[in-house]
């Protein structure tokens, strides 16, 4: 993905809203959000303050790179966590990563699953 529109567009789907919903926190219409996303308009700096405050990372918007993560935010758990990682040489840090992915992946799809199986049985509930 390249461009402001695809990175947008990026970031309403990883928080998981429509092109309505993002438009309403950016203060614009669902046309203008989608012409936003194809690259036909540029969002105005106003637009782009107020979805920073539902977690946009507007940084990466624009430039395409990430804000990096200030330290102070991370909790003491984390913090262990990364200088363990530092710590490590490439390889294992490289096996690290995978691992944390597969973790992710794995209580996503546990996510999934758990919910799928709350609706099945709320439908095969009798009243």
């Amino acid at each position: 993905m390249t461009g402001i529109g695809p990175r947008l567009r990026e970031e309403r789907e990883r928080l998981e809203l429509t092109q309505r919903e993002f438009g309403q926190v950016g203060g614009v219409e669902p046309n203008a959000q989608g012409k936003y996303e194809n690259g036909e308009r540029s969002p105005r700096a106003d637009y782009l303050a107020a979805v920073s405050t539902i977690g946009v990372d507007v940084l990466y918007v624009v430039l395409g790179r990430r804000t990096p993560l200030a330290e102070q935010a991370l909790s003491g758990r984390e913090e262990n966590v990364l200088e363990t990682y530092r710590t490590l040489p490439t390889s294992g840090q490289a096996v690290l990563s995978n691992l944390a992915s597969s973790l992710a992946e794995m209580a996503a799809n546990y996510s999934t699953r758990s919910t799928v199986q709350k609706k099945t049985r709320a439908r095969n509930t009798p009243d």
